[in-house]
């Protein structure tokens, strides 16, 4: 197996999730559109005398992440399918129409569930929102991933020794251009 190209059919496969996750900033930009999700998801209750997790997690970002991780996936697939690129049997991944559909899907509800976790988890910690907690604010969304993908679609353990890691950096890099573009309060 070359090593390069299942390199870039783990990226390939993994970025509907990746769109997912930078998804909520990009559409709190237009909030017009969508100014009646901005609420908090949690509805600014408290468990435990601190807020279940945190006014900064709206629907609108939630909603987000699920249409657009689904949305991605989809034209990745059919880009698949059209310029026959067949990057998912590298992977082990032999997707049909529904299984595509699927598998969007079950991305980007794993982006929401690592994101809506680990907020959960930091609040317990009374870490702040925007404060870093390295490194499950990098990776959050690939181990929630892992959780709601895995036990459906088997992926072997390279896999997610790949996208684990590169993840952390990858969103590194991104977080750092969308502080310096103003969508994100924090460039760690």
């Amino acid at each position: 197996m070359d090593f390069f190209l299942y390199l870039v059919a783990c990226i390939y496969f993994f970025s509907p999730a990746y769109c997912a996750n930078a998804a909520p900033p990009l559409v709190a930009g237009n909030s017009r559109f969508f100014k009646n999700l901005a609420g908090p998801i949690d509805f600014n209750h408290k468990f435990l005398g601190a807020p279940i997790l945190g006014n900064h997690k709206t629907w609108r970002g939630l909603l987000s992440e699920l249409i657009v991780g689904t949305g991605y996936f989809q034209i990745f697939y059919f880009s698949h399918v059209f310029f026959n690129l067949n990057l998912y049997p590298i992977i082990g991944f032999h997707p049909s129409p529904l299984d595509a559909l699927i598998v969007g899907f079950l991305l980007s509800v794993g982006t929401v569930f690592g994101d809506l976790l680990f907020a959960f988890i930091k609040r317990r910690l009374k870490i702040k929102p925007g404060q870093p907690f390295i490194p499950f604010d990098q990776i959050n969304y690939c181990l929630g991933c892992f959780i709601v993908l895995q036990p459906f679609y088997h992926f072997d353990s390279l896999f997610w020794l790949i996208i684990i890691p590169l993840t952390f950096f990858v969103h590194i890099v991104f977080n750092r251009i969308g502080y310096n573009l103003g969508l994100h309060k924090a460039k760690w």
